[in-house]
């Protein structure tokens, strides 16, 4: 039998020790279960940060890959393309709301669907600056790096990185940076440290993942829509977390009421296979060359049958109502625990739809963060059988990411898992103070 210790003893001898990993060794899953390698069960919160939208395995997702296999697997898009890609572009050109003519380019990853709308942006306004947001990821490549706005553990270390990237602040509540400091802070930026005219894009996350989860509230994102049409910039909505039914709509932008420019999506946009894409008005997707765009692997025959299959069961099994169902439920219970006496540094709950975090503090007025509390929570629902994730620039935020597909009982028995491990570290760290 293949134990745990023994493979992670392989790992430390064989894989870098910069790719940072947990210790569970997966076996076998199904929807929003997971088996590790000695049998151990665990529901899972995380979904493969964001990708498992439609659960594990969903079989509608694993018949279409199965019958693509049958044809074939690889071709090269660029030399012989196949219909399945082209199909999928008409699919996303028909759902994402730009409120023009679409245009579609599949990539593999979230970075590179991000670097390909950097560069579309750039080739349309033959402008070359870039304002992301303090908080943000946006990848893990130079470009993705440069425009993430969170150092450890994704920029420590990495740089110099690209030229021509400025951050502003991201609104947040909870630390009382408004919307109007927010924007203030972007009228600034103009004036003192770039001129507008030299801005080809804004690229903004409607909710920030890594981040902590911060939703944009409304008036930022339309009054920096509004910004972007004064000066001419190319508002991209990085949508790779929030996107596919996820926040109780198709994309999280849509809470606002607004219409981005383009729109990048991966994570959740192939049920588990590696796929991403890239979404934007017709006149600006157009702008690059041909052979400007692309890649070998890029919209792989298997990822894109998946994707097909994912943009059916969003619609046939109603997943943004589902997905709405999942985070009032998560919402609710974590809100009634912390008017609970004694719950005190549970700071704050957020989020939409099934994209819900709560941030842990030393107490909710000097907001002061608890890291470790963070910590301790999660591998309190790791022992007990329940797979969470950390986030945000603080490392204080757990995030939850459960399969828009979960059962009744299995996001009940979740729930159960995720209060019994937050009172149990709460204890913990009482005794030691």
């Amino acid at each position: 039998m293949i134990t745990t210790s023994a493979l992670r003893a392989r790992q430390q001898a064989a894989v870098a020790s910069g790719v940072g990993t947990r210790a569970i060794y997966a076996s076998r899953a199904e929807n929003a279960e997971l088996w590790d390698v000695e049998g151990n069960r665990y529901i899972d919160f995380a979904a493969g940060i964001a990708v498992n939208n439609t659960g594990h395995r969903h079989p509608k997702v694993m018949q279409a890959v199965q019958e693509q296999a049958q044809r074939f697997t690889h071709t090269c898009f660029h030399v012989a393309p196949y219909e399945g890609y082209v199909r999928l572009a008409e699919r996303l050109n028909a759902v994402v709301p730009t409120g023009g003519e679409n245009r579609t380019m599949l990539v593999t990853t979230g970075a590179e669907a991000v670097e390909n709308a950097i560069k579309i942006a750039r080739a349309y306004t033959r402008r070359s600056g870039v304002i992301a947001f303090a908080g943000a990821f946006h990848g893990r490549t130079m470009l993705g790096m440069a425009l993430t706005g969170k150092v450890v553990p994704y920029k420590k270390n990495f740089g110099p990185f690209p030229a021509e990237i400025y951050h502003a602040p991201f609104p947040n509540a909870f630390m009382d940076i408004s919307v109007d400091d927010a924007i203030g802070a972007l009228e600034r930026l103009f004036a003192a440290d770039v001129e507008s005219e030299r801005i080809a894009a804004f690229i903004v996350e409607p909710i920030q993942g890594e981040g902590g989860f911060n939703v944009a509230p409304k008036e930022f994102l339309v009054r920096l829509r509004d910004i972007a049409d004064q000066h001419g910039i190319v508002l991209i909505a990085d949508e790779v977390q929030a996107g596919m039914a996820r926040t109780g709509k198709m994309f999280g932008f849509e809470h606002a009421g607004i219409k981005p420019d383009i729109i990048t999506m991966a994570k959740g946009l192939a049920g588990g296979f590696p796929l991403s894409a890239v979404t934007g008005k017709a006149e600006i997707m157009n702008a690059a060359h041909t052979g400007g765009l692309g890649g070998t692997y890029a919209g792989n025959p298997l990822a894109v049958a998946a994707a097909n299959a994912v943009l059916d069961i969003i619609e046939d099994e109603g997943l943004c109502a589902r997905a709405t169902m999942v985070g009032e439920r998560m919402t609710s219970r974590l809100r009634a625990l912390a008017a609970r006496q004694g719950m005190h540094r549970i700071g704050d709950v957020r989020g939409l739809g099934a994209m819900v975090a709560f941030e842990l503090v030393d107490d909710r007025q000097t907001k002061m963060a608890a890291p470790e509390l963070t910590s301790r929570i999660v591998a309190e629902g790791e022992k007990r059988g329940l797979i969470l994730l950390s986030c945000g620039t603080r490392a204080n935020v757990i995030r939850l990411l459960a399969p828009l597909t979960i059962g009744e009982d299995t996001l009940e028995e979740g729930l159960d898992i995720l209060e019994a491990s937050i009172e149990a570290a709460f204890a913990a760290s009482t005794e030691e103070e």
